[in-house]
């Protein structure tokens, strides 16, 4: 009698800790936004997969509104989507918003350290130091745009020695935007045939893939477990090793051959304000955090503008249309100069709004990194308690229908106005907004640009012999990438 009384009891047993969870669930989310609920074990994933996807968060914001929550594990994750959502949030909100979230992951990536993953006085000091260092060393001058224009004519070399046979960009396009930073960090520039070089872009590619990724999501919820069994999390971990290697290493370098009176690069700059430092108690300047520098500068600054010029050249080769009205545009405006700089983009209209409507269509990263709530918040009536993750959806941004008359599709007439001049739109925001936009903006747009005109000024870029269409489906991760290509660049110039 005993044993038949136990199962019903169990049962019992089980619906009451069930009711006392969904009770529990409704009561922590009376005041916060609207989102999927979610259910014992499995949690949202029900709706969400183990992935959140960039096509998942704007489905979400269909059915939820453009400010909705996904719990996981009892921890609120608030997204923003939408251009006037996300602008408050940035913007009205950019102290609220400003640090990064620490998850384990995270945390044995950057230890704290450095830029892109740090927070409070140590993210503060090392930006401001960075952007400092930056601009003394060119970004956004003169200085800057020669040696992407040096770079550019190395790429168009490299794309002409194919002699308009098929050829894979990825790797001198790669190369390309990877030897700006070194130039900046190291001093010098690597080759393509450089073992380091090709590891390091092999790193940040794995990296980029990997970031979204089930074992990734694995690892956030179970480290200790996830720490001693093989996988691809440890080997995006080993990578980044490398990378920090490799920059300790330089840092070895130039403290034995410091230049203090005149310092070259990065490192030499950082270490000359270590060494002006060192009886400020209340600095961050140390080795690692130089090191961590080095790391993101080298993540942020090669895998999305490399991927953007990817999108870009895969675009005008599938509609030689738009290809040919922008080699008309600078053959116009251009044509006494051999080279096009930065300034040109004022007199190329055309090209500027194909360039900008190419970032916004093909958007490279699936939505903004996400920050931390610093403090218990109201926003736009919803309650965003202290420690929730914002993730701000920028790929929303770029195509709301509310601000872009053909979201979906090409169109760059949506940065100019009646009479083809280039319009500046407040609503382009691939590279964030507030307290934490993109450190390199400037330096990505001269970079684009440049590139993109120079090797279509040179170029015809077509279609290799049997190949009808490149695929316009993207990749995710935590870039969005193209499938693999082979293009044909055939000069435009017997010169060449």
């Amino acid at each position: 009698m005993g044993q038949l009384w136990t199962f019903p009891m169990v049962l019992l047993l089980l619906l009451g800790l069930l009711v006392v969870y969904f009770l529990k669930q409704f009561w922590l989310r009376r005041k916060y936004p609207p989102g999927p609920f979610p259910l014992p074990l499995i949690g949202v994933s029900w709706q969400t997969g183990f992935r959140l996807t960039p096509d998942i968060l704007i489905q979400l914001a269909k059915r939820y509104g453009n400010i909705y929550m996904i719990l996981v594990w009892n921890l609120p994750i608030i997204v923003l989507s939408g251009y006037h959502v996300v602008k408050h949030g940035l913007i009205n909100h950019s102290e609220d918003f400003s640090e990064r979230v620490e998850t384990p992951f995270l945390k044995t990536l950057s230890k704290g350290k450095g830029i892109i993953l740090s927070n409070g006085h140590t993210w503060k000091q090392q930006r401001r130091f960075g952007l400092l260092i930056m601009r003394k060393l060119g970004v956004g001058r003169k200085g800057i745009e020669s040696q992407i224009e040096e770079e550019a004519h190395r790429l168009v070399e490299i794309f002409a020695h194919s002699k308009g046979q098929p050829l894979d960009p990825l790797l001198p396009i790669t190369n390309a935007f990877f030897n700006l930073i070194a130039t900046l960090a190291f001093g010098y520039r690597f080759s393509l045939e450089d073992e380091n070089f090709q590891k390091l872009t092999e790193a940040i590619h794995f990296g980029s893939r990997f970031v979204g990724s089930f074992f990734h999501v694995m690892y956030e919820i179970l480290p200790w477990l996830m720490r001693h069994i093989p996988g691809p999390h440890q080997k995006t971990l080993s990578y980044v090793e490398f990378i920090y290697g490799l920059a300790k290493e330089e840092i070895e370098k130039h403290k034995e051959h410091q230049s203090l009176h005149e310092p070259r690069d990065f490192i030499d700059h950082y270490l000359l304000q270590l060494n002006k430092s060192k009886s400020d108690p209340s600095n961050t300047y140390d080795e690692d955090n130089l090191a961590e520098c080095i790391v993101d500068f080298f993540i942020a600054g090669t895998e999305t503008s490399a991927t953007s010029l990817q999108w870009a050249l895969l675009f005008i080769t599938n509609h030689p249309d738009v290809q040919d009205k922008v080699y008309k545009e600078m053959e116009n405006i251009c044509c006494s100069s051999g080279s096009i700089c930065y300034q040109d983009r004022k007199k190329l209209p055309y090209t500027n709004a194909v360039i900008h409507e190419i970032q916004r269509a093909y958007y490279v990263l699936s939505f903004g990194l996400a920050r931390r709530c610093r403090k218990d918040v109201n926003m736009l009536g919803f309650h965003i308690p202290k420690g929730s993750i914002i993730v701000p959806d920028l790929r929303s941004v770029l195509l709301d229908p509310m601000q872009w008359e053909t979201p979906e599709k090409f169109n760059p007439n949506h940065f100019l106005d009646k009479d083809g001049n280039f319009v500046a739109r407040e609503e382009f925001l691939p590279f964030g907004a507030g307290a934490r936009v993109c450190l390199g903006e400037q330096m990505a747009r001269m970079e684009i640009f440049i590139f993109f005109t120079n090797l279509l000024r040179k170029f015809r870029f077509q279609l290799p012999k049997g190949v009808k269409q490149f695929s316009q489906e993207p990749m995710n991760g935590l870039t969005v990438h193209p499938h693999s290509y082979k293009l044909c660049a055939v000069p435009r110039h017997t010169s060449l």
